[in-house]
């Protein structure tokens, strides 16, 4: 008998290649690991640079504090009897009274009047830093609001309203009792004027975001900015005081003018 060989059924062949997906997935693991442990290390440098930086510029502002406003306000900010505390007057309040020059006060007087800034930026930065330190208080505001591009007509009756009792309807200005006055508010930086209003400095009402909002403050500020840079249109503003220095001028060159001319016509008749 002759032996027929059935052949075998083959094996299947295992394959060694790899799906090209696998490969993309490998390589966006490997990316998205990766970049978050990079943004999760440069975060993490940042925040720590970041609160360096704070400590240094709070540490700063405290050796300036002890050196040039504890005489008044004592090491603890606390205020003693030639100054008052300040614990919760926020950046703001310093900003404005050290970067208008009324502190360090030159002399005692009603009340601190403007004069040359004596520290730098910086150190008012500083100063601004420590004092904010120690209790929560209104900060340095926003540079959105000091743009003077808000709503001037809105700000001028906020301003009519509010302030002009005292600084008069154009900003020029006033006096108040126990010889204090509210200052003139032509030439005034932006920020200034808006931290006056948060803080409340001399003898000024505090105006928080309850009373006029953030956005109002710029309308405000617009309003003060507009009269700055345009004229009077009725002609010279004489000091934009009003009735009272119109009378003068009436007074002086008007009657003089007449005392004077009656005074030629009597001369020129003997």
């Amino acid at each position: 008998m002759t032996k027929t060989n059935t052949p075998k059924p083959a094996r299947a062949r295992k394959s060694g290649r790899r799906s090209p997906l696998a490969s993309v997935a490998l390589i966006a693991i490997g990316l998205l690991f990766t970049g978050g442990a990079y943004a999760l290390f440069s975060t993490s440098t940042a925040s720590a640079q970041t609160d360096a930086s704070s400590q240094q510029t709070i540490g700063e502002g405290k050796k300036l504090f002890a050196s040039n406003c504890a005489t008044c306000h004592g090491l603890a900010a606390a205020g003693t009897g030639s100054g008052p505390s300040l614990i919760g007057v926020g950046a703001a309040s310093v900003d404005f009274q050290v970067g208008t020059g009324r502190m360090p006060m030159q002399m005692d007087g009603p009340q601190a009047e403007k004069k040359a800034v004596v520290f730098t930026e910086e150190q008012i930065a500083s100063l601004a830093a420590y004092v904010a330190s120690l209790a929560p208080g209104p900060a340095v505001p926003d540079a959105r609001y000091l743009d003077a591009q808000g709503d001037s007509a809105n700000g001028a009756e906020l301003f009519r309203i509010n302030c002009a009792m005292c600084h008069n309807v154009a900003g020029a200005g006033g006096a108040l009792t126990q010889g204090k006055f509210a200052p003139a508010l032509d030439g005034v930086s932006a920020q200034h004027i808006y931290e006056a209003m948060i803080t409340g400095p001399q003898s000024m009402p505090v105006f928080n975001d309850m009373n006029i909002s953030p956005e109002s403050k710029r309308d405000i500020i617009t309003y003060l900015k507009y009269l700055e840079n345009n004229p009077s249109p009725g002609g010279y503003a004489l000091g934009s005081l009003g009735p009272v220095s119109e009378g003068l001028f009436l007074w002086i060159f008007g009657l003089g003018a007449i005392v004077g001319l009656t005074v030629w016509i009597t001369a020129k008749s003997n």
